[in-house]
């Protein structure tokens, strides 16, 4: 089989890449960077280096595939996050359809139920839909829950005010989140099989905590067993935000989204569709690699 995998040499991609070509298939890593992915190309696959904002790029791209694997590429500063989201959908859609691509494994996320109200996945929302009005096309979107490495964006808070937080909390059991390594173990099976018809989803996670335990298993990794979890305002939360240096247009999305994981609303879908089985990286495991960056 010969597969299109976008998102480079990330987090999702490289290790699905390279389970999809130990398994012996062809794959095509679309990449902004030749050098990024050279460790994919040494181990076999083909670069072909792009935008995802170009389409006739993209429609070289996919040219010859079985399947492709999208995701949308992070964006630092954009203009209407949602929108921009929205469009890059729009450019695979195009670029699937010129090359009669039968079979779509798209990176999309919890909450992605929803059509606005969840900060960027309100894009990814958007992005589902565009796919699902194909014809002729099986597309499995892939709702992973939140990253662990979000988590990452509280060193500073830890090392400044001993503490981690952000504008929502959690009870026990009631935080659902995620590894990339598990989110590309099933993107590797979903792609490899191809057993999906029509346009479905499918919830992804590693672990279903609470933020106290976040901020215990973290804070016992890091010698500081007491650590607590602090639930900011949506204020507190944007001022500090924009403090450290994240676009408006960023830090806006991102109070939304977590007034959707306070409210619930972000999780609702997930709980009536919960996986039958959770993935291997446990936020124990995830505690140690936190510490390991808080360290360097």
């Amino acid at each position: 089989m010969n597969y299109v995998i976008t998102g480079g040499a990330g987090n999702i991609s490289k290790p699905l890449a390279l389970q999809l070509l130990k398994a012996g298939h062809g794959v095509t890593i679309i990449s902004r960077s030749e050098s990024n992915v050279k460790e994919l190309t040494d181990a076999g696959a083909k670069a072909a280096i792009g935008s995802v904002e170009d389409v006739a790029f993209l429609t070289t791209a996919f040219a010859g595939a079985d399947a492709v694997y999208t995701m949308v590429p992070p964006n630092h500063n954009p203009v209407n996050w949602k929108n921009d989201i929205a469009r890059v959908g729009e450019n695979y859609a195009k670029a699937i359809i010129a090359n009669q691509v039968k079979y779509v494994v798209n990176l999309s996320s919890i909450g992605a139920h929803l059509p606005d109200g969840v900060g960027p996945v309100s894009g990814l929302y958007r992005v589902e839909q565009t796919l699902n009005a194909l014809s002729d096309v099986n597309v499995k979107h892939l709702r992973p829950a939140y990253f662990y490495q979000n988590l990452l964006a509280n060193v500073g808070l830890i090392k400044g005010m001993q503490i981690m937080g952000s504008n929502f909390s959690a009870e026990d059991g009631k935080f659902v989140i995620v590894d990339p390594t598990d989110i590309a173990a099933v993107a590797a099976e979903e792609l490899i099989g191809l057993s999906f018809s029509g346009t479905s989803f499918r919830y992804i996670a590693s672990d279903e905590v609470s933020t106290a335990q976040i901020a215990s298993a973290i804070g016992t990794a890091l010698g500081k067993p007491a650590l607590p979890w602090v639930a900011f305002t949506d204020e507190q939360a944007l001022g500090g935000m924009l403090q450290a240096g994240l676009p408006a247009e960023v830090a806006n999305n991102y109070v939304e989204m977590g007034g959707a994981v306070r409210n619930g609303s972000m999780m609702e879908d997930y709980w009536k569709h919960r996986p039958s089985s959770l993935g291997i990286i446990k936020l124990a495991d995830f505690a140690k690699q936190f510490a390991q960056v808080f360290n360097a």
